[in-house]
């Protein structure tokens, strides 16, 4: 479970408690307590257990000096002053991991209590100021009020309002902003009479028949909350009366007794206190003017104090208040008793990560329906992309093979072409070439004869004929092949030793060959 931070918000005074419900138990963390005045003058704020008057000589200009230079704490605007205290009473704390019960009283609460309501029959019938006698809902239900509804002991209900000005919520937003964070989570929104009733009834075990009384007594306000057996009987009017301005305590005693009258309880059997007085005199107090009531101080042995200071320790009944709401809600969210909520509708919405007003719910099915269909789009276009993409991948293959087997085409005809011409060439060579053919069987049937005799290069040459030069060992037998072969004509005999050999070099011309 995260950190819980239950504020309280009593008058001038709000009070802080910081708790974790852990394997061990509860833990609590930190408390603190701040006093805020507001002049028209100064429109200051101070912090501490103990009031600071409205004349000190404290001034807004140099607050961080007094406080030492807390951290958190900057000169500014007279409405940032308090979000600075608190920020700094709180320091080392993450509050935006912290999840937060604001804790009420009147005026920001008030309460009506059931009454009769007499049938045809005789019979009785429970009926709430907030309802009419036809069963209509009432003009304040209608307007979506945080309201809720608590068993009293006696069969009747207790209905519970909230009023339009939440000082406390606000104060929870503002150190919020403060701290440059949207909101902070508002969890839950607490009675402070239910749920000191309920934390006194499960601490003290009261008995069926026991008329029991809970006073609380802040710095400026007291409570008397009035059960029997182990719900709420009566709840007292709030009492003008605190540590800051009691003068004596006969004013409780009158208040009691005037009370008592009113919710129709005949005696006391047990009288627990707490809040920021708990002293020895005043349950001496109590136990003079009730000698036969068990009075005693409301306890807190389920919390786990761990290195807290002494000085918090010994104020630990003033966060009272605080404290019993953490365990309501724990015991809430355990299932152990369905406790009260009064968060109203628009902090809950405000806390959404999504903020959807009631129109913008109707279009969340088209919203669905045309995701739905542009989900079903967009994966048959992407089954359609792939199938595109295969067939691209198979006829680019394709055509790299095609331009493969063009290569080779044009190789080919390339080749097929030079053959055309080689024919060509060939065709006009070959003309005659019968008779050339019998002219050089004759000039190598004579070469044959004559071992001395060979022929060293031959070319047709343009209106000349066909041109021997060779060479021979005699040059007598030169005359002789001449001789050999008609219209053949010795042009040059050259004497050209080869080594050590006598040689002769020879040009010998035959004309051109009749076709």
């Amino acid at each position: 479970m995260k950190q819980i931070v239950c504020v309280y918000c009593e008058g001038s005074d709000t009070k802080f408690a910081v708790l974790e419900k852990t394997k061990k138990g509860v833990q609590l963390i930190k408390t603190a307590s701040v006093d805020v005045y507001s002049t028209s003058a100064k429109g200051g704020a101070m912090a501490g257990t103990q009031i600071i008057d409205a004349d000190a000589a404290l001034q807004l200009d140099n607050l961080d000096q007094g406080l030492g230079g807390t951290p958190g704490m900057t000169q500014g605007a007279p409405g940032e002053v308090f979000e600075g205290i608190v920020n700094a009473e709180l320091a080392g704390l993450k509050l935006h991991n912290c999840e937060f019960i604001s804790v009420m009283t009147e005026p920001s609460l008030y309460y009506q209590f059931s009454n009769k309501k007499q049938t045809g029959g005789g019979a009785t019938q429970e009926l709430l100021p907030g309802e009419a006698s036809d069963g209509k809902k009432s003009k304040q239900q209608k307007n979506g009020d945080s309201t809720a509804i608590v068993d009293l002991s006696d069969g009747g209900k207790l209905k519970i309002h909230m009023r339009q000005d939440m000082n406390c919520i606000s104060m929870i937003n503002r150190l919020a902003k403060y701290n440059h964070k949207r909101f902070y989570k508002i969890i839950s929104v607490k009675s402070a009479e239910v749920s000191l009733a309920h934390y006194a009834a499960k601490r003290k075990k009261f008995f069926p028949d026991d008329y029991s009384l809970v006073v609380y007594i802040g710095k400026e306000y007291s409570k008397l909350i009035f059960m029997h057996g182990r719900k709420i009987k009566h709840l007292g009017s709030t009492l003008d009366v605190g540590t800051t301005n009691l003068h004596t305590y006969d004013v409780y005693f009158s208040k009691i007794l005037l009370e008592m009258e009113n919710g129709g309880i005949p005696t006391l059997d047990n009288i627990i206190v707490c809040g920021e007085d708990v002293s020895e005199n005043l349950i001496l107090s109590f136990y003079g003017t009730f000698p036969e009531t068990n009075v005693s101080r409301l306890d807190y042995d389920e919390l786990q104090l761990g290195e807290l200071p002494d000085e918090t320790r010994l104020k630990l009944s003033a966060f009272a208040v605080p404290i019993a709401a953490f365990f309501e809600h724990v015991e809430d969210l355990e299932k152990k008793q369905k406790g009260i909520n009064l968060v109203p509708k628009y902090v809950l919405e405000d806390q959404k990560f999504f903020q959807f007003g009631w129109h913008a719910l109707l279009a969340v099915p088209l919203l669905f329906f045309t995701t739905f269909f542009l989900t079903q789009q967009i994966l048959s276009n992407s089954r359609e992309i792939a199938r595109l993409d295969r067939d691209i991948a198979i006829q680019t293959e394709l055509k790299n093979k095609n331009l493969e087997l063009l290569s080779q085409i044009e190789a080919l005809d390339i080749r097929i072409s030079n053959f055309d011409q080689t024919q060509t060439i060939l065709d006009t060579i070959t003309v005659g070439t019968e008779i050339w053919g019998k002219l050089f069987g004759r000039i190598s049937s004579v070469a044959q004869q004559r071992r001395n005799f060979w022929v060293r290069s031959f070319a047709v040459e343009q209106n000349t004929g066909l041109k021997l030069e060779g060479h021979s060992l005699n040059k007598f037998v030169l005359t002789d092949v001449t001789a050999n072969l008609d219209s053949s004509l010795l042009k040059s005999i050259n004497y050209d030793p080869i080594r050590d050999r006598d040689a002769y070099r020879y040009v010998i011309t035959f004309p051109e060959p009749k076709r």
